[in-house]
């Protein structure tokens, strides 16, 4: 028997990518705030611990008042899961991802940030598109969607090394910890950071990225790597530079690692910076 073919209009997909971005940019997840509480509660510094306290007001007005809770709205990232039994009508995925974009950040009145050219013209599209669109083909009959706003302060911190197949943890513990330690205040702490290991050169920074959409405070499944998380972790919050630089003990609020098979000569490993405001709506339709 024949599997059936489930039909999804784009006008389906543009309202959806509406309503994550604009929820996405106001609202921070629940595993984040909770991060954001511990952390303040963890935290030896006095200066850090005020600092924290203001972020965690930050999220809560930016909540109340349905406003961005920051300034920089940014690129506009979606991850589509794709079911093998679906089938998009009305147009492209990427059109209609577009259209949720430009009608989210036109309507919402949030900040547009992209340039259609990267080195000469850079002139601001206007409408903050196109977004940046990751496909995976999974089964079943549903398209999940998540959206993720990606400020680039952080991104612009974010690192990518060519390992030899040799290397050991320690040695992507200390490229972890010698990008967050050249990196400073800048991508304003406390961190949350996206470790990809596998994959090849351009696979390796979607892993990354893709690592930032799982909850702080969920490990890995397999043991040795959330042992690995942990090692991160507490190794980032060693460097002392703190809630937004001024230095204390809470550098980072979670470290979480996205794999993929690799081949016999090489390792690569990359580490997707984002502060706080750890961004991401998701549904599946």
């Amino acid at each position: 028997m024949a599997e059936s073919i489930r039909c999804i209009h784009t006008s389906e997909i543009t309202k959806t990518v509406t309503e994550l971005f604009l929820t996405a940019n106001k609202r921070l997840p629940p595993d984040v705030c909770r991060a954001l509480d511990r952390a303040a509660e963890q935290e030896t510094s006095p200066v850090c611990r005020d600092v924290l306290q203001r972020l965690r007001e930050n999220v809560s007005l930016a909540r109340t008042m349905d406003l961005p809770v920051c300034q920089d709205t940014g690129a506009a990232v979606v991850f589509a899961e794709i079911g093998h039994r679906v089938h998009i009508t009305g147009g492209s995925l990427q059109s209609a991802v577009d259209a949720g974009v430009r009608d989210a950040y036109l309507g919402g009145k949030l900040r547009c940030s992209i340039v259609c050219d990267p080195l000469y013209a850079r002139e601001n599209t206007a409408d903050n598109t196109p977004a940046f669109l990751h496909i995976r083909f999974v089964e079943g009959a549903g398209l999940r969607l998540v959206c993720a706003p990606k400020g680039f302060g952080s991104e612009n911190m974010s690192r990518l090394h060519m390992f030899a197949p040799s290397a050991k943890e320690e040695d992507i513990i200390r490229f972890v910890c010698d990008a967050v330690r050249e990196a400073g205040g800048r991508p304003c702490p406390p961190l949350v950071l996206g470790v990809g290991i596998g994959g090849t050169f351009d696979t390796v920074t979607t892993l990354a990225k893709y690592a930032l959409l799982r909850p702080v405070d969920a490990p890995n499944p397999d043991a040795r790597y959330a042992a690995l998380e942990e090692k991160l972790l507490h190794a980032v919050n060693a460097t002392g530079i703190g809630a937004q630089g001024f230095g204390g003990s809470v550098t980072a609020l979670g470290v979480t690692i996205e794999t993929a098979p690799t081949h016999i000569a090489g390792l690569p490993v990359a580490v997707c910076f984002c502060c706080h405001v750890s961004r991401h709506a998701e549904k599946t339709l």
